[in-house]
């Protein structure tokens, strides 16, 4: 799970959800409504601007004339992330409804059209590569310049490990979409990929191991569930 707005400090937290329910707004109504000195809320939006949670851009107000634009701060994309949102219910709601609507032979085809697209969408950033190097690229597989995965090159064994996995709370519950990143790193390497750990049961981290000795064919398929996501996937539809 991401940062929350919860976990940061309290000051921090009050000029976020000013942001988020009043809208833009300058240092000196921020100073005004959370009755702090202007000082002390321009170096708070400093740290939050270098954190990527706002940005500030000049906007001419209103009231003021023909006066030189003053300097407004509003939350980002990424800062207002840090608010609740109910995505993985929503998730989980589509997956149970195609599952249950249409069946899961649907639901794999559904599973296989988000593995090629991403396939598609991976290739061209891999072409001319060995297989090391495809890794290391991959490394980017979930988040761009993700610090919480790492590449395991001893010679003779090759695999991507996750330590913070995006999209733990619906995988967690709906493993079936993990068989996704696996059929796409499969195909995207040429070589059989497996989850020899995984944070479903408790592992505290995926690791994507890559078969050195098991190459694909042109034949092989581009969508496979993992063997543990079948009995899952069973029970929840049964």
């Amino acid at each position: 799970m991401g940062l929350s707005v919860e976990q940061l400090s309290e000051t921090r937290q009050m000029i976020l959800r000013t942001l988020k329910c009043k809208g833009p707004a300058t240092i000196a109504e921020l100073a005004s409504q959370l009755e702090m000195t202007r000082e002390a809320v321009r170096q708070q939006l400093l740290q939050l601007e270098h954190e990527g949670w706002i940005k500030g851009f000049l906007k001419r107000d209103s009231g003021n004339g023909g006066g030189r634009p003053s300097m407004h701060y509003s939350l980002t994309p990424e800062g207002d992330h840090l608010f609740p949102k109910h995505y993985d219910s929503l998730t989980l709601e589509v997956i149970d409804t195609v599952a249950n609507q249409l069946g899961g032979e649907a639901l794999q085809q559904v599973l296989s059209k988000m593995t090629e697209a991403r396939v598609r969408e991976w290739e061209p950033r891999l072409h001319g590569l060995d297989l090391a190097e495809r890794v290391e690229v991959l490394k980017e597989i979930y988040l761009k310049n993700d610090t919480f995965m790492d590449v395991e090159n001893s010679g003779d064994r090759l695999s991507l490990i996750e330590r913070n996995c995006p999209f733990f709370n619906v995988a967690k519950q709906r493993p079936a979409l993990c068989s996704v990143t696996v059929s796409m790193l499969t195909r995207l390497l040429g070589h059989r990929v497996i989850r020899e750990e995984r944070f479903q049961n408790g592992d505290g981290r995926c690791v994507f191991r890559v078969l050195l000795d098991e190459p694909i064919g042109e034949d092989f398929p581009i969508f496979t569930l993992e063997p543990s996501s079948k009995q899952n996937y069973k029970d929840k539809n049964n």
